[in-house]
């Protein structure tokens, strides 16, 4: 009876990993359209389907980052500028790529736009230190998802989500982490909402990569300007010597922080192209080892060890 079972196992294993690898080849007619291209993940991406074959329409933020993209890339490739945040220039873009894609529609939508915004203590932000990236990560994707969806179900095409590890577990305060929970949720509804179309959604889940959004300076700068300007009161129950044990603190990660770029590109493409693509793909060597296997674990352990990555308080009873 064992026997026959670990057949079986093997078996779907053997089945489950060739049908990862069945692909789509006919991409040379094929549009795709990614947010956020001016650099990492999204700049790469443009860069790497084109190369592909797709015909991209990648939306950068600024004028810099539309021409350097288009300074290495081929003439298929297509800029437009894009404010994820500004619904009238969604809408008026949208209608543009319709004209550009015609009755093929759109076989690829990659939402990669984000920010990170200010990570620190929630007691010691405000509501508008969460307004921007929920705006960005989460009601700027749901816009242009909205927008774009008539063409990809046309297309019985593909969205791809690009979510985070803070999408799984909370690691630090500030509108990043609830955002990256709610596009998980509205990934999940939209999934599901799609199979009856034919169109696949997945949902990608980077743990913490070398780019302009993770800049370890920026993200110093941002929590150091806050701390400013707290009250005597949160001061003394941090410590004065708060923010220098944090600078150490974020030292001792620079070991875990994923160079290669690629790692998302390739799962953005095997979601673009493979004719089973996966619901979610963890992406980065700390995404695969800790932070996905620790947030399925018991809400205690997770607490144990994120607690120990964070500073001593100097006094957390003076309130």
């Amino acid at each position: 009876m064992f026997f026959w079972v670990l057949a079986l196992l093997t078996l779907c294993g053997f089945l489950w990993a060739y049908q990862g690898q069945l692909r789509i080849t006919d991409i040379t007619d094929k549009y795709i359209f990614i947010t956020g291209c001016d650099t990492g993940f999204g700049n790469l991406a443009a860069r790497t389907f084109d190369k592909k074959g797709f015909r991209v329409i990648a939306a950068c933020l600024t004028e810099a980052g539309s021409t350097a993209l288009k300074a290495e890339t081929s003439e298929r490739l297509h800029t437009v500028l894009l404010d994820i945040t500004d619904a009238e220039k969604v809408k008026k873009t949208a209608q543009w790529v319709k004209d550009q894609v015609g009755e093929k529609g759109l076989w690829g939508l990659i939402n990669n736009a984000g920010v990170l915004g200010v990570l620190a203590p929630t007691d010691w932000l405000t509501v508008e230190d969460y307004r921007e990236p929920i705006e960005v990560n989460l009601f700027g994707l749901i816009n242009v998802t909205l927008n774009m969806l008539p063409l990809v179900k046309k297309a019985r095409g593909r969205v791809i989500n690009v979510s985070s590890i803070g999408g799984r577990l909370a690691f630090a305060g500030g509108g990043y982490t609830p955002s990256k929970y709610a596009v998980e949720g509205f990934n999940d509804s939209l999934r599901r909402d799609m199979k009856a179309f034919g169109v696949h959604v997945s949902c990608i889940e980077p743990g913490l990569f070398k780019t302009a959004l993770s800049d370890p300076v920026k993200t110093t700068e941002k929590k150091l300007a806050i701390w400013k300007h707290l009250s005597p009161d949160i001061k003394q129950q941090y410590g004065e010597d708060y923010i220098e044990k944090s600078l150490d603190k974020l030292k001792g990660t620079t070991s875990f922080v994923n160079m290669d770029l690629s790692l998302v590109v390739e799962c953005m493409d095997h979601a673009l192209t493979s004719v089973f693509p996966k619901t979610r793909y963890a992406a980065g060597k700390d995404a695969k080892a800790f932070w996905i296997p620790l947030s399925h674990m018991p809400a205690v352990l997770q607490d144990f060890l994120l607690l120990k990555q964070k500073v001593e308080l100097a006094n957390p009873k003076a309130v």
